[in-house]
């Protein structure tokens, strides 16, 4: 579990409806942290593990930001290199940001976030890469959070950057970040050039 993820347990209704086929899936209702916390009190072992997934309530980081998600950046992680980081909190920066990667890398993607005032469920990270009429699509899912003040990550599995003379060039990638009624909480847009060897940090 990366540092700062707070897994949250899934609050279930059984519901009975004749005109359904008893396999079709009924998503549970949705419930805010006060409620949850309000729930089996008599129980003093649970109501301790549910404040230690969720606190004591529900938390504001950013009182004048609404949003139950707020983006912060994402990295492009290779061991042994720097991070190349994106901002996020402000997309409209994004525009021609493009970062040179080495061909055959192994990298992962690294989505850094808040979660404030109720938990956020079945959030998935989907990134879209194309080059000229070939393209390839990878939809991630990254989980459900509870708010807190810490910042929230989640990686995607390690993946490895195409090789070989071919595959070198620009990438164009379009990344978004959805929640479970598949809403974009943020879409941005960015570029990789693969080239043989690292770029050269400037001095």
């Amino acid at each position: 579990m990366a540092e700062g993820e707070q897994q949250v347990p899934q609050v279930h209704e059984e519901e009975d409806d004749d005109d359904e086929p008893k396999n079709a899936y009924k998503p549970p209702a949705e419930k805010s942290i006060d409620e949850i916390l309000k729930t089996d009190t008599e129980d003093e072992s649970l109501k301790k593990y549910k404040e230690t997934l969720l606190g004591k309530g529900s938390v504001i980081v950013f009182p004048e930001n609404p949003h139950k998600v707020i983006m912060d950046k994402m990295s492009i992680t290779v061991e042994g290199m720097p991070d190349k980081e994106i901002d996020l909190t402000d997309v409209k920066n994004l525009n021609g940001m493009k970062f040179v990667v080495k061909e055959g890398a192994k990298y992962r993607l690294k989505i850094s976030f808040y979660v404030q005032r109720e938990i956020v469920s079945g959030l998935k990270f989907c990134n879209k890469i194309s080059r000229k009429i070939v393209s390839s699509k990878a939809d991630h899912m990254a989980g459900s959070y509870g708010p807190s003040e810490k910042m929230h990550t989640y990686q995607t599995p390690e993946d490895e950057f195409p090789s070989g003379m071919l595959a070198r060039g620009t990438y164009d990638v379009q990344s978004c970040f959805k929640d479970d009624d598949k809403n974009d909480i943020l879409a941005w847009k960015w570029k990789f050039e693969i080239k043989k060897e690292w770029e050269k940090e400037k001095e």
